[in-house]
């Protein structure tokens, strides 16, 4: 397994050594009086965001620390450890500048000789730890997730892989901190795709290549992407942290940023600065209040219908079952006039309204594009005028003041009823429902 912080990387006859010095910018300024970010009580993520931007990778140090950047009181990180069975270390928070960014180093420092310890070992002593619950579950998971992917590796069975280097007491504090960290601020983790090294790594087994097979184990299913970056920017603990923990990988999700922290790497890089950031945000309306698509638009491209067969075709996919129906005018290819016509449906009425749309238009093809809608909440009231009953739809809901609309077609037969304007009904239902307690009616 290769080695989880100053891994020495050999790559065409280069060799390089870590972690290596901060090019002096330790300790030259001063951050006495500067800004800094209150702590975060728990459950402060909650309804909220955490996005790991891993730039420049991920590792189980540089997420502590990131974490702690961000506002996590070190506490928590020392309470959990506190209730494991290890000794033999010390931990040291620490500030690193790279690039003029000054970010949060986290460090575990060995004042004793520590133990191989085997997947098993380690299982059992978390089992068995005074851990909380959700601490303990998320603290395994991520385990299990190294433990498989090294079984992988080695093909043997999952209980006795040894760790080697990430069973050393450094990697258990890495991910017991970690798990207790994202437990206390309760927030959807989201990723970004990882930046994957290349060239060897010398590990407990010998050279490996960058990035280390465990590594690519664990990222099943995960998107990478290559980096001209000879070093393991993604270390085994790193990768098996947000394997397990992330809900999704995106470039950048749909967010208002409300604080962001930055865990240290211990190396420094040509290209890039070596930072994990960590992002906590609200997600916006898009992801919020659209929710994940629950409906459909259906488009077709028509050059060959007339304005007649248009309409009737709007008016049967309106009573089949969708929820809008519109042409737009469009020239398409070879300058023709044509139409685009379309139809909102929820996903479960898109197969019928599909059909509907190939059979009533003289398209060959519809598209489909799975779409979500914000939507006001409705309700339907009566009010009973001098004309008679009309229904009127209200909506309201956080968006100003509530849209009041006299249906049409109540309007319209008591308009004929009594020869008058249609304008004019309209108008006394509105007056009525401003002036009087209306009756609910179903929507």
């Amino acid at each position: 397994m290769p080695e989880a912080k100053g891994s020495r990387l050999e790559v065409a006859g280069h060799h390089a050594h870590g972690p290596v010095a901060d090019h002096g910018h330790e300790g030259k300024h001063s951050h006495e009086g500067a800004p800094r970010l209150p702590l975060l009580q728990e459950g402060d993520g909650r309804e909220s965001i955490l996005f790991f931007d891993a730039f420049s990778g991920v590792a189980g140090d540089m997420t502590i620390a990131g974490l702690l950047d961000l506002g996590v009181p070190l506490l928590v990180v020392e309470r959990a450890l506190a209730a494991l069975p290890i000794e033999g270390f010390h931990l040291h928070r620490g500030h690193a500048h790279k690039n003029a960014i000054v970010a949060t180093s986290f460090e575990v420092h060995l004042e004793a000789e520590q133990p191989f310890r085997n997947y098993r070992e380690i299982d059992e002593m978390l089992a068995k730890s005074a851990l909380s619950s959700p601490v303990k579950d998320l603290a395994r998971r991520i385990f299990r997730t190294l433990a498989e992917s090294e079984a992988m590796v080695h093909q043997m069975p999952v209980a006795d892989v040894h760790f080697h280097e990430v069973g050393a007491v450094d990697a258990i504090v890495d991910i017991v901190g970690a798990a207790a960290a994202l437990t206390f601020l309760g927030a959807k983790v989201v990723c970004s795709p990882l930046p994957m090294g290349h060239g060897f790594i010398k590990a407990a087994h010998g050279m490996l290549p960058n990035p280390p097979p465990a590594v690519v184990h664990c990222l099943k299913g995960v998107p990478t992407y290559a980096v001209d970056v000879p070093f393991e920017l993604v270390t085994p603990t790193g990768a098996a942290i947000v394997a397990t923990v992330a809900e999704s990988f995106e470039r950048w999700p749909t967010m208002s940023p409300d604080r962001v922290g930055y865990g240290a790497g211990h190396r420094d890089l040509a290209d890039r600065p070596n930072l994990l950031r960590m992002v906590l945000g609200k997600p916006t309306l898009t992801e919020v209040e659209a929710g994940p698509s629950t409906h459909v638009l259906l488009e077709a491209n028509v050059d060959d219908m007339t304005g007649e067969l248009a309409a009737h075709a709007l008016t049967i996919l309106l009573e089949g079952g969708a929820l809008d129906a519109w042409a737009t005018p469009v020239v398409m290819k070879k300058g023709r006039p044509g139409l685009v016509i379309s139809a909102l449906v929820e996903a479960a009425a898109e197969r019928d309204v599909t059909e509907t749309l190939l059979r009533e238009t003289t398209s060959i093809g519809v598209r489909r594009t799975p779409a979500s809608r914000v939507e006001r909440p409705r309700r339907i009231v009566s009010v009973n005028t001098v004309y008679g009953d009309v229904r009127l739809k209200i909506s309201e809901g956080p968006y100003g003041p509530a849209q009041v609309k006299p249906e049409f077609e109540d309007c319209a037969a008591r308009a004929k009823e009594h020869g008058v304007p249609l304008r004019e009904v309209a108008r006394a239902a509105l007056v009525k429902y401003a002036g009087s307690p209306p009756r609910a009616e179903d929507p």
